[in-house]
């Protein structure tokens, strides 16, 4: 069997890492995905945005963290991460008692788009891990957010 999952979207923050307890990096990115189109019957613009929870491990975590930052271009390629519970997407509660879910993918490469503020164009990406791997084998409650 095989998955990949390629998208393209922007930092709905920035990049959050931390290390897990054997020094490897981990970093968390909230990417939206929007995807616009005009309605055939009235004519009026629309517009659906989905959010992804993307962890980059290793090497390529440290260079996200370190070039990335809130509304950023991005492709990530990678996998997703189904909830252990249901096989889905994570389900979670709102502060106004909604449902909501949440889209977790794993990263293979990440490649950084756009500019960055500082002049640097489109080209930059981190690629590899420091142990070859999308990501290690953690337990759930080990991985720090």
């Amino acid at each position: 069997m095989y998955q990949k999952l390629i998208i393209v979207g922007n930092l709905g923050s920035a990049p959050e890492m931390k290390y897990m307890p054997d020094g490897q990096a981990v970093t968390n990115l909230s990417v939206a995905c929007n995807r616009r189109w005009t309605d055939r019957a009235t004519g009026q613009p629309q517009e659906e945005v989905t959010w992804y929870r993307v962890s980059v491990w290793g090497r390529q975590a440290e260079a996200a963290n370190q070039y990335l930052d809130k509304g950023r271009q991005v492709l990530v390629e990678g996998r997703l991460r189904p909830d252990p519970h249901t096989g889905g997407p994570r389900l979670w509660t709102r502060h106004d008692g909604t449902v909501g879910a949440s889209f977790e993918m794993v990263a293979d490469r990440v490649q950084f788009l756009g500019s960055n503020g500082n002049g640097n164009g489109a080209n930059g990406h981190a690629n590899g891990h420091a142990n070859g791997t999308a990501e290690p084998a953690y337990a759930e409650d080990e991985i720090p957010f």
